[in-house]
């Protein structure tokens, strides 16, 4: 499929594909389609992903039990709890093999064209009690960086895991409950995420970084059932002002934002909890719905079938949110027409395939769905014969074709070592290109789904392609929001009401009573990476401005930091601890201890990863 890299070091010239704008050209998400996957368990570990780094701790034998005290380490913080002493060398020798540079030639060789890259808060710093590794990610988020300006791979970069859990997801970082803008503690957690966000906007929005990151997820999967749909808005009209502050309206003025649909409706309008015709006018938004077949009732049904379901599905509602909202994502989504796995729906947690999938803190653990078959035969990939590698690739072209900007989760999964071979081959991309389930070329995908659904006897109800106003790509109107009734009704800040907690409702107020955080605490930024050392024959040079990590000199307001003298309640489990009476911890503030020491006016210089040791 052509295309060319470069390794002279800050050059924006690599282009993937022949068919592909080089970095310093711009895209077009009319004509140019997003072929991409997602880098997940790398800077964010998710058990299903990498098994391995979690099976020495946890029982091999206590299966389909997710409240068992036999598997301590079931997310990244309990996992950082158990490596103890050996966190270091344990999760530096994670990121320095699990992903190389290896991989990024790989990803453009396959006719892949972006890449999705989740990182956790602890990149950017920890707090007091949180045990994770802090600031070695971003040493590899940075070599990251590299590699794809290397390959002309352009970068979504997406903030997987926010202080408090945005969705108590074992990705969030700490898996249980919700406290981002959901008990107690969520707007103070808040008040912190968009210290993170507004940092990582500066440091992406340097001319050194914005062609190779022309895309910011500010927040995987926050789960809107319990946040509430109202403070989810308001986040996002508060993030979406913060970062056109510092960039800038109109194309090639920082980052697209791309915000998640909650797992809410794209096609329903805002007042019944959708979100068509939220904020029309605002400048290079993108809304984000990830799609996956496995997580539903369990079934049956062939391969042929299986394949005609992304199309009948998800092809019409995301033209629709195109049209109507913008440039629309489908960031996740895998070959997984079941949930068989290992852990895929938490450690100690089995599936609903198989009828061993059982909901979690019940009194009585009871299974949850009927078996309607063997796990055995999918987890064994080795045994798949053509057939069934063909009809696998017919439903990952579906879901190509359906989507149009896609990443797929993921680029690959790690060893298991009670299963003795890789886990869970439906959702390892690379696995499938090089055992054939997964297309060659992506462009192979393009118009299948009519012919897909004619195959299967089915009719087709094909739409017109999408098209995008001037506005939704930085052109004109942009950021000009057209209903100014509906920009003041979520421009409150932090908002009237927040979630309880709870998995569904109440909210709760008044939110002037709970704690939050003191905007006193200085201005840090990202480390940029060391100078480059190695040049191609005829490029050497002496210097290369790598940038400083902040964009906007002007942008100068102090950091969030707890109110000197208060005792908060746990950040973590806020949920269900009584609001207060009055006003909380009002006054004077005072910085927190951090794990790191900056002033308003230092440039952090990285220290070197270390170096990594055997586990």
């Amino acid at each position: 499929v052509g295309g060319y890299w470069v390794s002279i070091p800050f050059n924006d010239t690599a282009r993937p594909q022949r068919d592909v704008p080089a970095l310093n050209e711009d895209w077009d998400y009319v004509n140019n389609r997003i072929a991409g996957v997602n880098i997940g368990g790398w800077l964010v570990l998710e058990p299903f992903i990498v098994p391995g780094m979690f099976e020495r701790f946890n029982s091999p034998t206590d299966y389909a039990n997710p409240n068992a005290t036999t598997n301590p380490a079931i997310d990244e913080w309990t996992l950082s709890e158990q490596l103890g002493s050996n966190l270091t060398n344990a999760m530096t020798e994670h990121y320095e093999t699990f992903i190389t540079e290896k991989d990024f030639a790989e990803i453009a060789a396959a006719g892949l064209n972006w890449v999705r890259i989740p990182f956790g808060w602890w990149a950017i710093e920890t707090w007091d009690g949180e045990p994770f590794l802090q600031g070695v990610a971003w040493t590899y988020l940075l070599k990251a960086l590299e590699w794809a300006r290397k390959y002309g791979l352009r970068v979504n970069l997406d903030f997987h895991a926010i202080p408090g859990s945005q969705n108590g997801y074992n990705h969030s970082g700490k898996q249980g409950s919700i406290n981002f803008l959901a008990g107690v503690m969520g707007v103070a957690n808040a008040q912190r995420t968009l210290d993170y966000i507004r940092t990582i906007t500066e440091f992406i929005s340097q001319d050194q970084y914005k062609n190779v990151v022309p895309m910011f997820s500010i927040m995987n999967e926050p789960y809107a059932a319990s946040i509430g749909m109202d403070p989810l808005r308001s986040f996002y009209l508060e993030t979406y002002n913060m970062m056109r502050d510092i960039t800038g309206v109109g194309k090639g003025k920082g980052p697209f934002i791309a915000f998640h649909d909650g797992f809410s409706s794209l096609a329903a309008p805002v007042a019944a909890g959708g979100w068509n015709g939220f904020l029309n006018g605002w400048d290079r938004v993108a809304i984000d719905s990830h799609r996956y077949l496995c997580f539903a009732d369990p079934n049956n049904w062939g391969l042929g079938y299986q394949a005609t379901l992304p199309c009948s599905y998800w092809a019409g509602p995301l033209n629709s949110s195109t049209n109507a909202f913008g440039v629309t994502l489908g960031a996740e989504w895998s070959l997984a027409i079941n949930d068989c796995g290992k852990w895929l729906n938490n450690v100690g947690n089995g599936n609903r395939y198989d009828g061993t999938y059982y909901i979690p803190g019940q009194p009585a653990i009871k299974p949850e769905f009927d078996a309607v078959g063997s796990c055995d035969p999918w987890n064994d990939w080795k045994s798949w014969n053509q057939t069934t590698k063909d009809g696998l690739r017919m439903v990952a072209e579906a879901h190509m074709d359906a989507l149009k900007h896609f990443f797929f989760w993921t680029w690959k999964t790690g060893y298991s070592s009670t299963m003795g071979e890789i886990a869970n081959p439906m959702w390892n991309y690379q696995l499938g290109l090089a055992e054939g389930w997964v297309p060659s070329n992506p462009r192979t995908a393009v118009g299948v789904c009519p012919s897909l659904a004619a195959a299967q006897g089915i009719t087709y109800e094909s739409t017109a392609a999408p098209s995008l106003s001037a506005w939704m790509t930085g052109g004109s109107g942009a950021g000009r929001i057209v209903n100014q009734t509906m920009s003041a009704q979520y421009s409150q800040w932090p908002p009237a009401t927040i979630g309880a907690g709870a998995s569904t409702g109440p909210y709760l107020t008044p939110v002037s009573n709970l704690p939050t955080y003191t905007q006193t605490a200085s201005v840090y930024t990202m480390p940029p990476p060391p100078q480059p050392t190695s040049f191609p024959d005829g490029y050497a040079s002496s210097s290369v401005d790598v940038g400083n990590g902040w964009a906007q000199p002007s942008d100068s307001a102090s950091f969030y930091t707890p109110v000197a003298g208060c005792s908060y309640p746990n950040a973590w489990s806020g949920a269900g601890v009584a609001i207060p009476t009055t006003a909380f911890c009002a006054g004077n503030g005072a910085r927190m201890k951090r794990n790191f020491k900056s002033t308003a006016t230092v440039v952090f210089q990285p220290t070197p990863a270390p170096t990594p040791a055997a586990v």
